[in-house]
């Protein structure tokens, strides 16, 4: 089935994080598509003129693809707000095409984002992909990403031959364990979410403006704490100068009301030019 997506739309730029750091099983790159466990079934998503061939299309397939491949951004009106910045708009130009990703569900989210925590984005994506092995269930190419519901039923000492710190073993299992509604979260607003998950040991604020920015697509998403985020915005507007999270965080200013996609393409745009 033909997934739409609008137009200027470049799959193969859109999902390069998915080659350049790793794959974490959940969602893999092969022979030219993108492979995912959807609803018990594994679907390949692959380029097509007008947006995105899914196969074997269904509705449920439909709907997690297009939120993994970031429809509900409004690009159109970002691009056209993002041309009055000189440096942001000279990015969006050069990336043009690029539609940023988001993590398809809550759980799979926060578990990502807690394997990220202090390392690299391809030491953690190796760690969730021996992670994935574990304890999800394999298809053709790609794993069913571990539910809530199996988690529960882990123990801390099965992580450490994972590459799971103590901690963050204990981090995923406590989350599994709270009794934190993920499902209700879309309809909180930020405040209140970046609360629900901080209350979780494990999960501070770099983890909820992630979770804001990289799963619910929230526009004023603005990850100040993260490094990445601080050196793109290092280089694109203090001429390389090292900058504090408190100045990051007040340069999110600069960007409303586009906060999480001008995040998103000035980390884009800084992996690019290296």
């Amino acid at each position: 089935m033909l997934l739409p997506i609008p137009e200027p739309y470049d799959f193969a730029l859109s999902t390069v994080r998915f080659r350049d750091f790793g794959s974490d099983r959940a969602t893999i790159w092969h022979d030219g598509g993108l492979h995912r466990v959807v609803e018990g079934h594994e679907v390949r998503v692959t380029p097509l003129e007008g947006g995105v061939s899914v196969e074997p299309g269904s509705p449920d397939a439909a709907a997690e693809v297009g939120h993994l491949l970031g429809l509900p951004f409004d690009l159109d009106a970002f691009r056209r707000w993002a041309g009055r910045d000189h440096e942001l708009g000279r990015v969006v130009e050069a990336l043009r095409g690029f539609r940023p990703t988001l993590h398809a569900h809550p759980f799979e989210a926060l578990v990502v984002a807690i394997t990220t925590q202090q390392i690299s984005l391809c030491a953690a994506a190796a760690i969730r992909a021996n992670f994935v092995e574990r304890f999800g269930v394999r298809h053709d190419q790609a794993w069913a990403f571990p539910t809530r519901e199996r988690m529960r039923r882990a123990r801390p000492r099965e992580f450490t031959v994972l590459g799971f710190s103590r901690a963050k073993a204990e981090y995923v299992l406590e989350l599994a364990h709270s009794d934190l509604d993920l499902d209700a979260l879309p309809e909180r607003s930020d405040d209140e979410v970046i609360e629900a998950l901080t209350a979780i040991r494990g999960l501070g604020r770099w983890t909820a403006d992630w979770f804001l920015a990289r799963h619910l697509a929230r526009p004023h998403a603005w990850p100040a704490g993260d490094l990445g985020v601080r050196k793109a915005v290092s280089t694109f507007y203090a001429a390389g100068r090292p900058l504090s999270i408190e100045e990051v965080r007040h340069m999110g200013e600069r960007f409303a009301p586009f906060e999480n996609l001008s995040a998103q393409y000035l980390l884009a745009g800084a992996r690019m030019a290296g």
